[in-house]
């Protein structure tokens, strides 16, 4: 049963068991005023701080990436508000776990005992039903409840649940919040590693901070891990903390990503907009955090492909082609070598002239074709290779544009008059060659006129 650890262990079980724990428990901040980072909701006078000082919280919901703090702020604001603690993993919870602390919560309030916290960790691994449980005791105030998730809560999470509730969107820890817990667990002697004679250089903590992204989770695991590794059972013998051990004890860095989620989505519209603003740098650091993370070659070479058909397009259809055959090399020897024409493609797509005019131009054909009356064919363009079509006048008038020097004939194509063309293409690359083409055949109809 996935119950509080509250609900298991005696205090001083509780007290044995905290001093076995890993640095970044041990560690875990008390009060909101040693909480680090979310100074945008949790800093002085920002919203969460003084729903706190009120007393008035509402069900809260925490999104953010991993190792920023949810689930310690959660302990904290159950001890501000004085509520009885439970903590649920949804992945490992069931909904009778959930109904009986419900059934504990009203109990305690007839008995006129503290309100009940109930914090739910990955609150997105509860699929709907298990979300639905929750509501009516959620809005009645019988459980404070808070959920954590890593996921978008407006995707993840049942709108009813989302609107009675408070979403807070946690960042992620900065180098200097990261540089501060670090030196705080160094110096801390009965939480941290205070009683070790450890000295750290700072540009091992730098390091850590930076590495870390900040999660300071791994930032701690990583400093105890380069510590404990060097401590022989002697209190008195020095620990020296270099970069290089500080490096050794990262191994190799963790990239966070999500293949279905945010991660995934916001990577690749960064990717996009980056190769559409004409960035090659950002382009080619958006690209590699993809390929760090994991992301399939297919789904990278799709979004550089559209993006030289729409933001390129004529103003340079080498793009095109260059993605096209990127798509084809990266496919044919894959990872890691697909990088490379990966590479080559986004970068050559943000250093080409943009224009937009080739995707605007379908846009706006295809809302015509779908709001619109639809076209019938002008008999003169109809399929006239079979028997009987001249009987019933398809393509008769039909003039062959190679019939004249300049391989150009003027004639209607579409059937009707339309208010403004949709092909406009700009003074761009080889879309001003194009421009003055068309321009060329328009002086052409006025000159036999």
């Amino acid at each position: 049963m996935a119950k509080a650890e509250e609900n298991l262990f005696s205090g001083r079980e509780k007290e044995q068991l905290a001093a076995h724990a890993p640095l970044a428990v041990r560690m875990r901040p008390e009060t909101l005023d040693e909480f680090a980072g979310q100074e945008h909701f949790a800093g002085e006078g920002k919203l969460l701080r003084r729903m706190l000082e009120a007393g008035n919280i509402t069900s809260l919901i925490f999104w953010g990436p991993p190792g920023v703090g949810k689930t310690t702020l959660a302990r904290i604001v159950a001890n501000c508000i004085n509520a009885k603690f439970h903590y649920l993993s949804a992945p490992a919870a069931s909904v009778k776990d959930v109904r009986e602390i419900i059934a504990e919560a009203k109990d305690r309030l007839l008995t006129g005992g503290r309100k009940t916290l109930l914090f739910i960790d990955e609150i997105h691994r509860f699929n709907r039903a298990q979300q639905d449980v929750l509501l009516d005791d959620v809005e009645n105030a019988i459980i404070t409840l808070i959920g954590a998730t890593t996921e978008n809560p407006y995707f993840s999470v049942n709108s009813p649940l989302i609107s009675r509730s408070t979403v807070f969107s946690f960042e992620a820890l900065s180098k200097e919040d990261i540089l501060g817990l670090l030196k705080r667990a160094l110096a801390d002697k009965k939480r941290g590693l205070g009683n070790l004679p450890i000295e750290a250089d700072e540009d091992a903590l730098e390091f850590l901070a930076v590495i870390s992204d900040g999660d300071a989770r791994k930032a701690l695991t990583a400093l105890e891990v380069a510590s404990m590794s060097q401590a022989r059972g002697s209190k008195t013998q020095k620990i020296k903390l270099t970069q290089e051990i500080a490096r050794e004890s990262v191994q190799r860095k963790a990239i966070q990503y999500d293949g279905t989620g945010d991660t995934h989505y916001d990577l690749a519209s960064a990717l996009q907009k980056s190769m559409r603003g004409s960035d090659p740098d950002a382009t080619v650091y958006w690209l590699a955090r993809m390929i760090a993370g994991g992301e399939d070659l297919r789904f990278i070479a799709r979004r550089i492909c559209v993006c030289a058909a729409e933001d390129v397009g004529n103003a340079d259809p080498t793009a095109t082609i260059l993605a096209a055959s990127a798509m084809q090399i990266a496919e044919f020897v894959g990872f890691p070598e697909a990088q490379l024409p990966l590479a080559q493609a986004a970068i050559y797509i943000a250093c080409a002239p943009k224009s937009n005019a080739c995707a605007n131009a379908i846009w706006k054909a295809s809302a015509d074709v779908q709001g619109g009356r639809t076209i019938p064919v002008p008999a003169h363009l109809r399929d006239a290779h079979y028997a009987g079509a001249k009987k019933l006048g398809h393509g008769i008038e039909y003039k062959y544009p190679h019939n004249s020097p300049t391989g150009y004939i003027p004639q209607d194509y579409l059937g009707q008059p339309l208010d403004k063309p949709y092909y406009q293409p700009k003074n761009i690359g080889r879309e001003k060659i194009i421009a003055e083409y068309l321009q060329k055949l328009k002086n052409l109809v006025q000159e036999q006129l």
